[in-house]
C-alpha cells in the first residue's frame, strides 16, 4: 500500500478549499494523459518541471477534465484530498514527485471508469514492453520487481518501451494497450542490477527521492519507443519462498490474487465495492483473453529475466 490515505471530500468543501488554494502564484500546465486533460495547481517549480518532462503538454484553449493541486501549506502533514464529482485532487505537503504524477493517472484511471460506457478505456497499473508489435504487460506488489525485469527486457534491443508504470487497455477484436506518460521517473540505481545502464544515469539530474525523470527516446533511441501495441500475454510477479518459481494460472486464480493484492495498484483514489466490482469485472474480461502466468522474483535478477523472455518469446 501507498504511504498516505485518500480522504474523499464534497463538492461543498472542495469549494471552500478552493477560495483559499487560487493563487496568480501558483505555476499551472495541462497535461495529456491518453486524451485526457490534467491540469496541475502547485507552488514547487520542481514539479512543476518534472511534470512537463513527464507528460505529454494539452494546448492551453483545452478544459480540464480534472484538476490537481500540489501545495504546501506549511504543516508537516501529508494530506490527500478527493472530490470524485468535479475529478478535483489536492494534495498537501507532499515532497515525492512520484505521487504526484502517480495520483494524476489514478485520476484519469476513475475517469475512464465513470464513463466506461463512452470511452471502454481501462488502467492497469503495471508496465508493458513491445516485442514486433505484440507485447508482455507485467504486474505486481511492491517490491516484486517490476522495474528490474521491465528495463532488463529493454537491454534487448528486439524489445520496445511503451511504460515502465501505468497504460490503458481497451477491449477491442485485440486487446490495444496505450502509453500513459511521454517519459519515465526512475530512480537512479538501476545500474546496480543492469550494470549495462550505468553511463546513461550517470549525469541524471536526481530528486530528493533519487529519481529522476528520463527522455526515453535518448535512453532507448527514438525507433524503440512505442505510444500503442498489442496485449499478448500477462505476468504477475510475486516473491514467495513457498510458491513454485512459475506457474500458469487460469482466470479465476489470476484474478484472486489480483484481488489479494488491491488489484497491484496502491494508487486508487476510491475503493467502494462498486469500484471494486468494476476492476474485478474489466480484469476477468482480460484474463479471459490472454495467458497468464505468475513468476516468482526469488532468483536472482537475470535468471527471473531469462524466464520472463523465454515466455515472450514462445
Amino acid at each position: 500500500m501507498s504511504d498516505y490515505k485518500v480522504k474523499i471530500i464534497n463538492p461543498s468543501k472542495k469549494e471552500k478549499l478552493m477560495e483559499v488554494l487560487y493563487s496568480p502564484n501558483l505555476y499551472e500546465q495541462k497535461a495529456s494523459i491518453h486524451g485526457t486533460c490534467v491540469k496541475l495547481f502547485t507552488d514547487s517549480r520542481q514539479f512543476k518541471d518534472m511534470w512537463e518532462e513527464n507528460f505529454e503538454i494539452m494546448p492551453d484553449s483545452i478544459r480540464p477534465h480534472a484538476r490537481l493541486f500540489a501545495i504546501n501549506n506549511g504543516k508537516k502533514k501529508l494530506e490527500v484530498l478527493y472530490e470524485p464529482i468535479s475529478k478535483t485532487v489536492i494534495i498537501y505537503n507532499c515532497n515525492y514527485y512520484g505521487w504526484i504524477k502517480s495520483i494524476a493517472l489514478a485520476l484519469v484511471a476513475d475517469f475512464f471508469e465513470d464513463f466506461t460506457s463512452e470511452h471502454r478505456r481501462y488502467s492497469v497499473h503495471g508496465s508493458f514492453v513491445d516485442y514486433g508489435g505484440k507485447g508482455v504487460a507485467i504486474a505486481g506488489p511492491s517490491k516484486s520487481g517490476k522495474t528490474t525485469l521491465t528495463y532488463g527486457l529493454l537491454l534487448d534491443k528486439r524489445y520496445n518501451f511503451l511504460t515502465d508504470d501505468w497504460f490503458f487497455v481497451r477491449l477491442n477484436q485485440n486487446i490495444l494497450v496505450h502509453s500513459s506518460e511521454k517519459n519515465s521517473y526512475i530512480r537512479d540505481d538501476l545500474a546496480q542490477s543492469w550494470p549495462e545502464f550505468a553511463a546513461k544515469l550517470k549525469d541524471l539530474k536526481c530528486d530528493e527521492q533519487k529519481r529522476a525523470i528520463i527522455d526515453v527516446k535518448k535512453f532507448f533511441g527514438v525507433d524503440r519507443i512505442r505510444k500503442d501495441s498489442v496485449l499478448s500475454i500477462f505476468v504477475i510477479l510475486t516473491r514467495n519462498k513457498s510458491l513454485p518459481v512459475l506457474q500458469k494460472l487460469d482466470p479465476a486464480k489470476a484474478i484472486s490474487f489480483m484481488l489479494k493484492n488491491d488489484f497491484c495498484n496502491p494508487h486508487q483514489l476510491i475503493r467502494t465495492e462498486k469500484k471494486k466490482a468494476q476492476r474485478k469485472k474489466f480484469f476477468k474480461q482480460l484474463f479471459a483473453r490472454v495467458p497468464v502466468y505468475l513468476l516468482n522474483t526469488i532468483e536472482t535478477p537475470k535468471e527471473s529475466l531469462e524466464r520472463l523472455k523465454r515466455l515472450v518469446e514462445s
